[in-house]
């Protein structure tokens, strides 16, 4: 079973069985300092992380990544470029590049393509496979054509996708993303932060659910989903 806990914006904690069969405890764009977190930074004081995974480097996103990694041990996942970056830093990580899976022994991780901004490498998506669930966190990006292959390739249970407009998808871009894609389950990310990204998850829900066999859980901060 995986446990996806959302801590607000894009901000992910998920534990999941790995492909070696042990427990993995990861993060995706750990902002842990947003306005809707219900965690802060010394709540990960002796606890294990095993990966960090970042998107871009836009502060709401790479956030608290290299503080977390000093804390936990973690290793952090990202663009060739951040990774770079978080050596610099003085902490572990796996730099990668858009394409095939990423050389972890005991995850699959693949970097897919964003169309968004970035200032230290290509802004990306994620696709993360363990032993029984894969996870596609789109990271923040417009509506592109190759979610099809996406879907088609990795085929996630569940995506996490930004509704929030003005700097990545709105709710009828998402909602059309979730029919490109054809996840199990979507879980709605990037909205309500701050006035720019107001957005209303259950218009996305009913859109969702009116056109696809999709299921949208609407997690609200600190909330957990467990898979199956």
């Amino acid at each position: 079973m995986a446990v996806i806990k959302y801590l607000g914006h894009s901000f992910f904690e998920i534990t999941l069985t790995g492909l070696d069969g042990a427990v993995k405890n990861i993060v995706i764009d750990p902002w842990v300092e947003n306005p809707l977190s219900p965690v802060k930074l010394a709540d990960y004081k002796g606890r294990r992380l095993d990966y960090i995974i970042i998107t871009h480097d836009h502060g709401d996103h790479l956030g608290n990544a290299v503080e977390l990694a000093r804390e936990t041990s973690a290793t952090i996942i990202g663009i060739y470029e951040i990774a770079l970056h978080s050596e610099e830093k003085g902490v572990k990580s796996i730099g990668g590049n858009i394409g095939g899976p990423l050389r972890i022994p005991d995850l699959e991780v693949i970097l897919t393509p964003a169309t968004h901004s970035s200032n230290r490498g290509a802004p990306v998506g994620v696709v993360i496979r363990g032993k029984d669930i894969t996870l596609y966190h789109a990271g923040d990006t417009g509506l592109f054509s190759e979610m099809t292959l996406i879907g088609e390739l990795y085929k996630p249970d569940v995506a996490m996708l930004p509704i929030g407009g003005h700097f990545t998808m709105g709710v009828r871009e998402a909602a059309k993303a979730v029919e490109l894609i054809k996840p199990r389950i979507a879980i709605p990310m990037h909205y309500n932060t701050f006035p720019l990204i107001q957005a209303n998850p259950i218009e996305f829900k009913n859109m969702v659910e009116s056109r696809t066999s999709t299921r949208v859980v609407v997690l609200k901060p600190g909330e957990t989903l467990a898979y199956p």
